[in-house]
Formats: structure tokens, sequence, C-alpha cells
């Protein structure tokens, strides 16, 4: 299988709270240009543009290789769109559901249940020798796919959360190397998802469904997700009519994020 770039264990993407942000300009640095000093022609537009997409490419690259992945080149193109879109949008399009119910105990949130619709979701199935390897390469693949890299060609916009659908063995104590890496499509695409060019890439329609969500901050690795797993079925009132072969992992934020903001999902047996 190509590996997309994705060889080593770890999470993919990056974020400005992982590590030292280089390139930042603050307000005072816009009130010390004068208008000598902006660029006044397409080159110097398109060079700056390029500058910023090579900084955004080694910023990956360097949150990657703490993570142990390897950001491949053609990545820099969805890379700056990515940024540029979400940087340009205060909030991301979350998947929409209709909240039931939520239990609580001693103020802590212990799951919530939720109604979610029938829905269009573009989907890459990969099987990497690891989990993380394994989700890596499915975002990559997804980021490709939003970044223009489909008929309509237009970038499409980001919607959170990015979620993994993990199979587990009878004994749901050891992870199957096969996972689903999905992307809700905005609501504008729906009606019409655009076609992938990526054959790896197909469009799925998800049935409308009950899910059992408890929310996690921190890494996603083979552990802390069973861990998570467990944990959820364990606070369920009837947990054996909850778990089934899958659980999926839903993340909120990007896989390079010290802190990530992430939930597991349990599905409810028809």
């Amino acid at each position: 299988m190509n590996q997309g770039g994705c060889r080593l264990n770890g999470g993919g993407g990056g974020d400005s709270r992982s590590g030292p942000q280089r390139g930042v300009i603050t307000v005072e640095d816009l009130d010390s240009f004068s208008e000598d000093q902006l660029p006044d022609s397409s080159e110097e537009n398109d060079a700056m543009e390029e500058e910023e997409e090579e900084r955004l490419l080694h910023y990956w690259q360097d949150i990657g290789r703490v993570h142990q992945v390897n950001v491949p080149r053609d990545m820099a193109a969805p890379i700056q769109q990515l940024t540029t879109n979400i940087e340009n949008t205060q909030d991301r399009e979350k998947v929409p559901f209709t909240l039931i119910t939520r239990k609580e105990k001693c103020g802590e949130m212990l799951y919530e249940k939720r109604h979610y619709e029938k829905a269009n979701w573009a989907c890459v199935v990969v099987q990497e020798p690891t989990y993380e390897q394994s989700i890596c390469l499915g975002f990559m693949k997804l980021m490709r796919y939003i970044c223009q890299q489909n008929s309509s060609g237009e970038y499409l916009g980001m919607t959170i959360p990015i979620v993994t659908v993990v199979r587990v063995d009878d004994s749901r104590s050891v992870l199957s190397r096969e996972v689903t890496v999905a992307y809700y499509l905005p609501r504008q695409h729906q009606a019409q998802p655009p076609r992938p060019l990526d054959l790896s890439v197909v469009m799925q329609e998800w049935p409308a469904t009950i899910i059992y969500s408890r929310p996690f901050r921190g890494v996603t690795n083979e552990l802390s997700i069973l861990t998570q797993f467990r944990t959820l079925a364990e606070v369920l009132e009837s947990p054996a009519v909850h778990l089934r072969g899958s659980f999926i992992v839903a993340g909120y934020s990007s896989p390079a994020a010290a802190n990530r903001c992430n939930e597991i999902w349990l599905m409810e047996q028809p």
C-alpha cells in the first residue's frame, strides 16, 4: 500500500499550541508597516504565498517528527489551504445531532445519549501495522479530498469531528488493524457530494442512529482509546445492549495537539 508519507507511529497534522509558533505577526508589527513596505505586485504576492506554504509545511513536518510521522511534500497545498480557511472561520461546522439525555455524577458528565440523522460521509478504509499509522494515512487522504481533489475542484469546508471507526476482537481488548476514517460532508454538499478523485475515498450514507458519547482529553493511541471504550461501557446502565464489534473515536482538534478534545462513541444496537 502507498503509505502517503505516513510510515511511523503517531498522529498527523499541526497545531500552534503543540510547539513554538514561527512567523507569527502581531498587531504591533502591522502598525509598524508603511505603505511602501507592503507588496505592490502579483509576483511579490505569489512569492509571499509560496513562502507561507513552505513555512506551514515545515511546521507540520516538525510536529510530525515529534509524533514520529513523516508529512510528505505533496501535503503543502492542502495544509496551506486548510489552515487559511480555518483561520478565517470562527466556527467549523459541527455534525448535527439531537441531545436525548445527559447522565452526570458529582458534576462529572458520564455520557450523553444523542440522535444523529442519516448523512453522507467521505470514508477511507485503512489497514496499516499500527492504529496511529492508519489514522495518519486516512486523515491525509481526507485532507486532499477536502482541499480541491474532488469533482467540484473547490475547498469543501472543514467539519468536526473527524471520526475513526475502530474494530475490536471478541474479547474487546485487541484492536483490528483495519480502521475507517470519515469526514462529514458540510450541509451544502449533503444532497450532492462531490466525487473524490482518489478512488480509495468513498462516499457512504450512514443511517440515522443513537449514539452514547463520553468526552476525554489527551492523545489517542491504542491504549488510551481502549481504556476510554471500557470506561464508557462501565458507566452505561445496560452495556451489553450497546456493545458490538466496533466503536468510534471522534476527534475535535488536531491530532498533533498535546491536549486534544475527543469523544468515544458507542452505537445503540437496533
